[in-house]
Formats: structure tokens, C-alpha cells, sequence
């Protein structure tokens, strides 16, 4: 995790280039690296010049100068107090009825935004690009977003203009499929699937570039050999009971919701693709971190808390039953049941058991905003040079999700990168360009 400033000196005393090293933090340490951090961007407003005092004389020396001049013993003493009040208590956090949304959903029903001092709203929507134009209007004060849609809207991507949004925290990993309809149940091999039509939630999403890699590993070009359109998750399996299409790959409970409607299969479970993938994401205006950060503290301390309580096995009954409710998911317990636990039936006679067919780990790794710019890239949505590093800095929030983590207890990742094997080819997030060319498909 990032410190609050790049330079401000770790709890075990030594400069990590601004991570935190393995040694443990105490809550005391925490909060005094909190308090010097601010202190020096307070004395030091303009970051270049910061940056500049602090690698030629070290934190210590340039800390102690301001010691001299500032009572810094009690900035540390004011930031060891219970967190701030929010700035604003009363918010309005949209969302689409998925199971990637559980931690969002659940915090409602079970407290977790009470506890951290906040009335919240959460309101069910229709489909991404209402929450998109809501949460830019300012109808929203956070939204769950699929988690490429902040990386498109800070880029002015499908839109009239940039809007500055951020990942603060990934909402879930895993847990989507590729469901077909059952006429399909003979045509399991994807290079039969010339001519199927596709249904995916968004063009900015996982599912659609994990279906578009998916095709393209087995020699199909997913604009010419199959077609993709968006369809609103909720109406995924009626189009499939209609035979508008061929299959979706979709978030969950609709996988599962189609095999318990008898229409349709699950061909492959998205974590057979790139386990561990994220896909949905809690996302805030980056205006929100400076202008109200109490209220975004708050925030991000109830999702990564709830988040945390949804990861563990023991507690998924219980979260299957206050989000399968009406003004949630409105679905059968026993279809979000089946998705939380990962024991379910697949549609082709069998009950499979995937503990982690759906998790959830909140701390947004920059490497997967990377992947997810390369696939932005390789279908057409964005062109030329791409500065992946410092996008991935900028929309994809590791030190805020890192603090909140921390704050509770949590273990914090000491990187914001990690490879990834994906179908079975490895991705170096330091070589975007080399992962993008090495395909032989794309636009």
C-alpha cells in the first residue's frame, strides 16, 4: 500500500519507495504516519517541491525541522482520535441486481453503513449506462460499476467528455459463466459457435473481453464470427427463453437463474479463464476523496468491512438471504445460495461444488486496470499510445482501499501489481504492449 504521502517514512523506520514493507503496523504507527504525511503536505503544498526536500534530506531530518516550528506532537495526538464526522451523512449509492454487488447491497440490510455513521440508499437501476449518466449527474454519490467503466469514463471513452471516476474498491472476483441455451448442449467446442449470438451486460466489462478472448483462443473473430450485443443482466435468460440468443456470459444470479428455469447450461465458469478476475467495482467521483474525504472514509471502511464478511465461507447463507430480497436481487434464496456457496447444479445433470465459484477481496490491483486497458486497446475502443502505469495510478485507488483494509484489521497487499495467468498465457503487467502484440486477433 501507498502512504498517504509517496515519501513519508514507514512505521519500521525505513523509506519501501512508498509501500509498506511486511513488518507489522501498530494502529499508534498508523496514525502517525497519517499525521506527518498531512503536516508535510500542509507545509509543503506543492508536491515537487516536497519531493524534492524530502530525497535530499530525508523524512526525519525534514520532519524535525517542521517539529521546531509546528507542534507536531499534537497533529499526531488529533489523528489518533476516533475517525471524523462525515461531511455528509445522507447518500444515494446506485446499483444493478448481481451478485458482484453483495458487499454494496448487504451493508444495507446489515448494518455496515450505520456502524461507520452513514445513511445510505441503495437504489436498484436498470442497466450500466443509466448508472454511468446518473453517478456523472450527480444523482449517485457512489455506484457499482463494472470495474473498466471508471477507467473509461476518466478517459472520455463512450462519453462527450472525460469524467474523472475511481475504483476505490473491487466489489467481487470471479463469478460470472458463459451460459448457452439448451439446444447447444451438443456444441461445447467454441469453434462450432460461428454465428451465435452473444449477450454481455456492457462493452466496457469483463464479460465482454473475457468472451471476446475466449472466441479468439479458438480461432473465432468475435466481430465477424459471432455477434456481441449489451443486454441488461436482468433480461439475459428471458432473451434466452426467447431465443434471441444463442448464451450470454453474464454475471450471476442469472447463470444460475437460467438453470433453474430449465432454459439453459453452464458451458464454463469465468474463473476457469483467469481465476481470481475482478469484475464489478464500488466506484466514487475522485472529487469526492478531496472535497468530502471524511464521508469517503466512512464509505470505504463499511464495503471493505462488509466485503471482508461476505469472503468467508461460514457467513454466505446469511448474505444469500438479506440480498436475495425483493427490493434487492428479487430472487429465489436457493438461486443465490447456489452462486454464494458454490455448490449448484450446471444444467447438464451434474452439481458441482466451487467454493470460490464467486469472492470477494476488495483491494483494487493496478495490474488488472492494465489487462483491462490492453483489451481496450486490442478491440478498438481506445487507439494509439496508452500510458497504462499512470492510468492504472490514477482510476484504480490501491492506497485508499489499503488504509480502509488496514484500519480494520486487514492484510494489505505490499504491491499494486501481480502477473496473472489468463487462458493459459501469462500477463506481465510491466509489458502491456508485448501481451497486446502478441495476438493474432485483434482489431
Amino acid at each position: 500500500m501507498r502512504h498517504a504521502d509517496p515519501f513519508a517514512p514507514c512505521a519500521c523506520g525505513r523509506n519501501h519507495a512508498g509501500f509498506t514493507c511486511e513488518a507489522p503496523v501498530s494502529t499508534e504507527a498508523a496514525f502517525t504516519e497519517a499525521a506527518d504525511a498531512a503536516v508535510l503536505r500542509a507545509v509543503l503544498p506543492h508536491e515537487a517541491t516536497r519531493r524534492a526536500m524530502l530525497a535530499r534530506y530525508g523524512a526525519a531530518a525534514v520532519l524535525g525541522a517542521v517539529a521546531s516550528v509546528f507542534p507536531l506532537d499534537h497533529a499526531r495526538e488529533a489523528f489518533a482520535q476516533a475517525p471524523a464526522a462525515p461531511e455528509k451523512r445522507d447518500l444515494k449509492i446506485g446499483f444493478i441486481a448481481i451478485t458482484c454487488a453483495t458487499p454494496i447491497i448487504m451493508a444495507h440490510p446489515m448494518g455496515f453503513y450505520q456502524r461507520h455513521g452513514l445513511n445510505v440508499e441503495v437504489i436498484r437501476t436498470a442497466g450500466w449506462a443509466v448508472i454511468r449518466d446518473r453517478a456523472i449527474a450527480g444523482e449517485f454519490d457512489a455506484a457499482h460499476m463494472l470495474s473498466p467503466m471508471p477507467l473509461a469514463m476518466s478517459m472520455g471513452v463512450g462519453i462527450p467528455a472525460p469524467q474523472p471516476f475511481a475504483v476505490a474498491a473491487i466489489e467481487n472476483t470471479n463469478g460470472q459463466a458463459i451460459t448457452l441455451a439448451n439446444k447447444h448442449r451438443e456444441k461445447r467446442d467454441p469453434k462450432d459457435w460461428r454465428g451465435f449470438r452473444f449477450a454481455v451486460p456492457f462493452d466496457y466489462s469483463m464479460h465482454n473481453y473475457l468472451l471476446r478472448a475466449y472466441v479468439a483462443e479458438a480461432g473465432l473473430d468475435p466481430d465477424r464470427d459471432i455477434s456481441i450485443r449489451s443486454v441488461p443482466p436482468p433480461e439475459m435468460v428471458a432473451n434466452l427463453r426467447a431465443d434471441n440468443i444463442d448464451g450470454f456470459l453474464g454475471p450471476d444470479p442469472f447463470n444460475q437463474r437460467a438453470v433453474f428455469d430449465g432454459v439453459g447450461f453452464i458451458h464454463i465458469l469465468t474463473k476457469e479463464m483467469w481465476d481470481g478476475h475482478p469484475c464489478c467495482a464500488f466506484a466514487v467521483p475522485k472529487a469526492m476523496i478531496d472535497t468530502q474525504p471524511n464521508t469517503f472514509a466512512a464509505l470505504m471502511r463499511a464495503i471493505v468491512e462488509a466485503t471482508a464478511y461476505a469472503s468467508k465461507a461460514e457467513n454466505r447463507r446469511e448474505v444469500a438471504q438479506a440480498i436475495s430480497a425483493q427490493n434487492y436481487l428479487n430472487q429465489p434464496a436457493t438461486v443465490v445460495e447456489q452462486v454464494l456457496t458454490g455448490t449448484f447444479a450446471d444444467g447438464l445433470g451434474q452439481v458441482r461444488r466451487v467454493p470460490d465459484r464467486i469472492n470477494f477481496e476488495p483491494f483494487p490491483w493496478q495490474s488488472m486496470a492494465i489487462w483491462m486497458l490492453t483489451q481496450m486497446k486490442r478491440w478498438g475502443q481506445i487507439r494509439g499510445d496508452v500510458d497504462y502505469q499512470a492510468i492504472s495510478r490514477q482510476v484504480f485507488l490501491t492506497m485508499e482501499a489499503g488504509r480502509a483494509m488496514r484500519d480494520l484489521g486487514l492484510p494489505v497487499p505490499t504491491e499494486t501489481q501481480r502477473p496473472a495467468m489468463i487462458l493459459g498465457k501469462r500477463f506481465d503487467p510491466a509489458e502491456p504492449e508485448a501481451y497486446l502484440n502478441s495476438f493474432a486477433i485483434k482489431r
